[in-house]
């Protein structure tokens, strides 16, 4: 019997098996047990620690951590359990979570599926998905750990491709690949991504709009939509409790509106303008996409030994130190604070982009256009700020998201994409001659051209200069200068090489000097030896540790060991660095500090105005049990630095105590300034908005009256009171309303807000048992209505794999094998 196969199996289980070995080939220290080290896995090892801790101990999965800013939701940290069965998909795609080749694989398998389903040449889809992958933007962030971030990324292609064929005509299939990739991509929990794949998607979507009223197809355009409207309330149905909470929790933090005046010119409905717009790429640093040295690649990167610093340094320390000290020079003098390295493409994937601008017809060509142009602008943030104003103010949910550097994730999408579907056109060879050979010409003047000056003459438009120089010895300084106009020349010399062979090889491919396949192959090998060689100076064998290192990311101090001796609940403040910084604190201790891009607003206003001014009224109301600080007292005369001391607070008020005065304020600004000035021990400060709470309350001193926490989980607390009076306590726990719950011997009560972010409650004489959990009702409903929508997605495509096998079978286009 003979056995038939689709036309495309073969080069599509040859794409998935070299993606894996390229995977594992590039991340080879894995298969020596060493571990990849990244600096954001490291934090979020801090942040988790406790939830982790508890779901070992318990099996349960904690919703609120205590570890952090003296509290805050988990949602963030680590997705809730979802019911999305999509999510075995998920799973399979990334290698069953073999790390880090997963995230690698993942990129390159959603990358590859993009083009197939755009009908690309299968093995011209495997040059593309490496292309895409190996991004050197995508390495970095692998190489940093944003993990959800890459994973991400990696659906947001499938999405476009989904979408793009649902308007072309294919309402079943590409609207089913639409709704299943978006609900992996809204699983991931990155709504910044998911963000930049909606303003692909909306570009995408004005084009289609545009071509369908030019060609008088409105009804077809409209039932199109219609149909990618409802896949797309599927798919975020099948994530609807991550999605709920999310979203809920959001307004609630600094990407929330601020309830304090003063400042209106940095605020937004969002984040700080400030705070948006801090990395922002400089004008002329959008070259590096094809240019990876023009500003200098990494902050702390490397140089050979042929460089002046090298020179510099050996002269001075010798030729061993020289070695190493140039391994981390800071030779970046882009416009960015810092950098791990530069959004790099690939010089000769950027010329097939720029020849595909030149030479393809249609919309797609417009809309990939139009999005990376607006990207880029977008991109220069501070550089370009009445542009980003008009997106801050008026584009709905721009203010959310910081670092617009990340909206070169867009180019990372479209450039490849475009040059893909140019090689595509050359190898149909249905382009005029004149017509391609003039865009040859142009491409090869513009990109080359432009390539070629920076090899000329560098030193005509830029000095090589860097604001953090001024903090070197000019001899220093001179050496960085030389070696960074070294490194633009030295890169626009390579790209110029990438950039010929390239533009050679598209030449060659169509007058048909070398076949199709031979031409494909020869594409693959010139991406592979110029993307790769560069991504390795970024993320190589070097940032490979041993596995103990990465299962336990901090090492106790001697302060932290002398602090952990006491097992009773209380916080940390650690003052050895930025306590919002670092989440190294949170890894040990219940830390008022922590790292996380999305605290809680009205704790951040508590760190701006009173923690970073050491307020001890604010910090004894947080519970701060110990303070971890540097010692004050001089550095030896060797130079060893003095191991950070810990100094207990005998001021701390505990885990909830009585007060015996209260006083109403007007509005958040009396609130928080009422701060400077009180006693926490006795008075409580009340925002007039719950007022109604403690209406007619007359509060008289009991001094028997106590209250004790008597059981801790990080989700849930319980207390003992006893009190011959009515009494007004306060709790040194984060008041958030949106699923903090209280009952008071069983039976529902109300708590407010007081003191500008704790918890309060008026408790009647007598002995009470209080207990406070964390139910936030957007989990459970949104757990039953993911597990429908999962499944209602799962059977759509289910039967669209059926009906295509179908048609297979009824008209096969079959390769034997």
């Amino acid at each position: 019997m003979k056995l038939t196969l689709p036309k495309n199996t073969i080069p599509v289980i040859t794409g998935i098996i070299i993606f894996f070995v390229i995977s594992l080939a590039y991340f080879s220290p894995v298969m020596d047990n060493k571990v990849l080290f990244q600096g954001d896995v490291t934090n979020w090892k801090g942040m988790s620690k406790e939830i982790q801790d508890y779901k070992e101990e318990t099996g349960k999965h904690a919703l609120w951590t205590n570890s952090m800013f003296s509290g805050m939701p988990t949602y963030l940290i680590n997705n809730p359990p979802s019911k999305n069965i999509l999510l075995k998909l998920h799973k399979v795609l990334n290698l069953f979570f073999f790390k880090p080749v997963n995230q690698l694989f993942v990129l390159f398998i959603g990358f590859f599926i993009s083009l197939l389903i755009l009908r690309i040449n299968p093995w011209l889809s495997l040059a593309g998905a490496i292309a895409f992958a190996f991004s050197t933007g995508f390495i970095n962030l692998i190489g940093a750990g944003h993990v959800t971030k890459v994973m991400a990324i990696g659906y947001m292609t499938p999405i476009i491709a989904g979408i793009y064929i649902t308007y072309r005509g294919k309402l079943l299939l590409g609207s089913v690949i639409t709704g299943v990739f978006l609900s992996l991509q809204l699983a991931m929990n990155h709504l910044q991504m998911t963000y930049y794949t909606l303003m692909i998607v909306v570009v995408l979507g004005f084009v289609e709009l545009y071509n369908a009223f030019k060609n008088k197809q409105l009804p077809v355009f409209f039932k199109a939509t219609g149909i990618l409207v409802i896949v797309a309330m599927l798919a975020v149905a099948t994530n609807f409790a991550n999605f709920w909470l999310t979203y809920e929790y959001s307004k609630y933090t600094i990407r929330g509106e601020s309830e304090l005046s003063g400042e209106e010119n940095i605020k937004t409905r969002g984040l700080d303008r400030d705070y948006v717009v801090a990395w922002s790429n400089g004008i002329d640093e959008i070259l590096t996409l094809f240019i990876p040295n023009f500003k200098g690649g990494a902050s702390g990167a490397s140089v050979g030994e042929n460089s002046e610093s090298y020179k510099h340094f050996k002269q001075i320390y010798g030729e061993k130190n020289a070695k190493q000290i140039i391994k981390q020079l800071p030779l970046y003098w882009g416009s960015k604070p810092f950098t791990g390295g530069p959004t790099y493409v690939g010089a000769g994937v950027f010329f097939l982009f720029i020849l595909g601008l030149v030479l393809i017809r249609g919309p797609m060509k417009w809309w990939l256009l139009i999005i990376s142009v607006l990207a880029i602008m977008l991109s220069w943030g501070r550089n370009f700020m009445w542009f980003t104003n008009i997106f801050l103010d008026y584009l709905p949910g721009y203010n959310k998201f910081r670092d617009v550097t990340m909206l070169l994730i867009i180019t990372q999408v479209t450039i490849p994409l475009l040059g893909i579907l140019t090689f595509q056109r050359i190898l149909q060879n249905n382009i005029n001659k004149d017509e391609f050979l003039k865009a040859l010409k142009y491409s090869v003047i513009g990109v080359g051209g432009l390539t070629l000056l920076f090899v000329l003459i560098p030193g005509v438009f830029y000095d090589f200069s860097y604001p953090a120089d001024k903090y070197y010895p000019k001899d220093l300084v001179n050496a960085l200068v030389a070696d960074r106009e070294m490194m633009l020349r030295n890169d626009s010399i390579r790209s110029l090489v990438f950039i010929g062979l390239t533009a050679g090889l598209v030449y060659l491919t169509y007058t048909k000097k070398i076949k199709a396949n031979l031409s494909i192959l020869i594409l693959i090998v010139i991406i592979l030896q110029d993307l790769y060689t560069v991504d390795k100076r970024y993320l190589n064998k070097d940032d490979f540790v041993s596995k103990n290192q990465v299962d336990q990311p901090y090492r106790p101090m001697q302060a932290d060991l002398a602090i952990l001796a006491d097992t009773t609940y209380y916080r940390v403040f650690e003052k050895t660095a930025d306590p919002f910084k670092s989440a190294r604190a949170s890894y040990f201790h219940k830390s008022i500090g922590g790292y996380h891009g999305a605290k809680l607003r009205r704790y951040q206003d508590l760190y701006d105005h009173h923690l970073s001014k050491d307020n001890m009224a604010v910090i004894n109301m947080l519970n701060t049990k110990y303070i971890i600080e540097n010692p004050k007292q001089e550095q030896p005369s060797n130079g060893q630095r003095q191991p950070p001391i810990v100094q207990r607070n005998l001021g701390a008020l505990g885990n909830a105590w009585f007060v015996n005065q209260y006083r109403i304020v007007e509005n958040p600004d009396e609130e928080i300034n009422a701060l400077s000035n009180f006693n926490p021990a006795k008075e409580a400060i009340i925002d007039k908005r719950f007022a109604s709470y403690i209406e007619n309350l007359e509060l008289i001193e009991d001094t028997s009256a106590t209250i004790r926490l008597t059981s801790y989980k990080p989700d849930g607390l319980t207390y003992e009171t006893q009190s011959s009076r009515t009494q007004l306590a306060v709790f040194s726990e984060i008041y958030y309303e949106k699923g903090w719950n209280v009952l008071i011997d069983g039976e529902p009560e109300d708590h407010f807000r007081v003191n500008y972010v704790l918890r309060a409650m008026v408790i009647p004489p007598g002995h009470h048992t209080l207990e406070f959990s964390f139910q936030p009702k957007g989990y459970t409903i949104g757990r039953t209505i993911g597990l429908i929508s999962s499944l209602i997605l799962l059977f759509l495509l289910l039967g669209v794999i059926g009906f295509e096998i179908k048609n297979y079978i009824k008209n096969p286009e079959t390769e034997e094998v």
